[in-house]
């Protein structure tokens, strides 16, 4: 992975601020991106199945925050297509290390079966992949992250675009001119995703 422009970075966390993200073709090479309509989930609007509550409340997964990101971002692109190539893990890799991006992960007893990542900045956060190797185990990080925003007094959840997995949570289509106000707004708060230091958060418990 040797060769990344090191301002990518700083360029990449910047185009989140205007709206856009990027994404690598079939030959690795990097384009630029906006949706419109693009795709968001109202935080205060947000659904969790009864069956997924039932789920969270046995506690079969043990949820964390930031202690494998590595893994989640490469187990984001293990799959037979994917946007994901190694110059976005290497530029999300260090964009993790400064405290933008973050990870939400699932385990089963000491195996990880599922996760997230996504940026954060200001009040929003910028949802960008997420795998499971175990049924529901994506699910389970999805509904943490959002309570982790709520909790947090996050403003903004965008997601992109509204895929019938995501419908089922609430997520839908705004135009690009109404997100644009709407980050505008959340890049105004401040907020915080994670302390300093990554440590064990607990696993959330949903209301049914």
């Amino acid at each position: 992975m040797a060769g990344m422009d090191p301002d990518l970075p700083t360029l990449i966390e910047y185009g989140y601020t205007i709206g856009i993200f990027p994404m690598a073709d079939e030959k690795g090479q990097l384009g630029w991106y906006s949706a419109d309509p693009r795709g968001i989930l109202e935080l205060e609007e947000f659904h969790v199945p009864r069956r997924l509550a039932r789920l969270i409340r046995q506690e079969r997964f043990r949820v964390t925050v930031n202690e494998a990101f590595s893994q989640v971002i490469q187990s984001c692109a293990d799959r037979s297509s994917t946007w994901i190539s190694p110059l976005i893990i290497e530029a999300y890799t260090e964009l993790h290390r400064r405290g933008k991006a973050h990870s939400v992960e699932a385990w089963h007893g000491s195996t990880l079966v599922g996760g997230l990542y996504g940026i954060s900045l200001g009040g929003a956060f910028f949802g960008e992949s997420m795998f499971a190797y175990e049924d529901d185990a994506s699910k389970v990080c999805l509904v943490f992250l959002v309570e982790r925003l709520k909790a947090r007094g996050y403003r903004l959840l965008d997601c992109q675009m509204v895929t019938p997995h995501m419908a089922r949570f609430g997520a839908r289509l705004i135009s690009a001119a109404a997100y644009r106000r709407r980050l505008e707004d959340a890049l105004k708060v401040s907020c915080s995703f994670a302390p300093p230091a990554a440590r064990r958060a607990p696993a959330s418990h949903p209301p049914e």
